[in-house]
């Protein structure tokens, strides 16, 4: 990748290193998404039904949605040449805040626009699949922030100007949406043995689950060819660094995790692996072949499975106990009864 594509991202990495010896492990969540936790009373005593997993999904497919169409089209999805709504059932939806010298990804790499392009079409396909499939339960549109969110991960950085912009490159492109991707897989992965409906709503999560999948594995297959498969170039680096935010997020409390098996695919303690390499056996007992880590995935080579509030402590970047979640992607929080 050129030099000026990876900068800053080079810059993220050294000073986020910095802090992180500085400051321990225990800060590696709050450096990558510079949120904070503010917990309030609240009560939710109805019980979790089918269309409240669906809305809880919903709220998250606005955000990918929204992401991928500004970088490939430049406009939110209800401005797109075929609209797809953001307002349902009589309630106003929220807003998309934005750099104000916003413009959409000025991609060099044709296959990384072609994969963007895709991947905004199936996202809103998503959307309106989900509208539909909840009718009179849907739920509008909270307000997304694909700016302050991105611009509080490059300050407690030391990013020179403090700001991050995702929409910059195709480099910068890939690290967004390398956020959102292996999120949503743990997310429906964590909800699918919720579900009731065994024969109509299972199957179509399963089904939104499996391209999700299909999305993460294309941006890590991506961002590990950019960096020549070594794991060690700035892209797979800042990987690496995410996934670390990410699992302790999810889990405050490593020596007493949420998520099980709480090993990876590389023998680390965490639930969620960056893009790097690894030592594995072969038809013999000796650990002496490198292989890559596309996967995202545990000691048993299985997906990871998250539940809604461990979700809800990454996009927001709370903690899972807290009883309000509200911040990073969805400062407001997220519509509907799982928020």
């Amino acid at each position: 990748m050129a030099t000026l594509e990876t900068q800053q991202l080079d810059e993220i990495i050294v000073s986020t290193r910095r802090k992180m010896l500085t400051k321990g492990g225990a800060a590696l969540a709050a450096l990558a998404f510079g949120a904070t936790t503010t917990p309030k009373a609240e009560a939710q005593a109805a019980a979790i039904g089918d269309s409240d997993i669906l809305n809880f999904a919903l709220n998250l497919e606005y955000l990918e949605a929204q992401f991928y169409n500004l970088a490939v089209y430049g406009v939110t999805i209800d401005k797109l040449p075929t609209p797809i709504p953001v307002s349902v059932n009589g309630v106003a939806a929220g807003t998309v805040t934005l750099s104000p010298t916003f413009s959409k990804v000025p991609f060099a790499l044709s296959y990384v626009q072609a994969y963007a392009t895709e991947t905004a079409t199936e996202e809103g396909k998503h959307v309106t699949f989900l509208q539909g499939a909840l009718g009179s339960k849907a739920v509008s549109m909270p307000n997304i922030d694909l700016f302050n969110s991105f611009n509080a991960l490059a300050a407690a950085a030391n990013i020179a100007g403090g700001t991050f912009n995702p929409f910059a490159s195709d480099a910068n492109f890939l690290i967004g949406a390398y956020i959102f991707e292996d999120v949503g897989v743990s997310a429906y992965h964590g909800a699918a043995p919720l579900i009731t409906d065994k024969v109509n709503v299972l199957p179509a999560a399963v089904g939104i689950h499996a391209v999700e999948a299909y999305h993460a594995g294309l941006i890590r297959t991506t961002i590990n060819g950019l960096d020549g498969g070594g794991g060690t170039g700035p892209l797979s680096t800042l990987t690496q660094m995410i996934s670390a935010a990410r699992s302790s997020l999810a889990n405050p409390d490593p020596k007493n995790p949420i998520t099980t098996p709480f090993v990876t695919f590389t023998g680390s303690a965490a639930d969620d692996i960056g893009v790097s390499t690894t030592q594995v056996a072969l038809n013999t007992a000796t650990a002496n072949i490198t292989a890559s880590t596309i996967v995202d995935c545990d000691q048993n080579s299985l997906g990871w499975s998250r539940n809604t509030s461990q979700i809800l402590a990454i996009v927001t970047g709370t903690t899972p106990t807290a009883t309000v979640h509200q911040g990073v992607f969805f400062p407001n929080g997220l519509n509907g009864l799982i928020a």
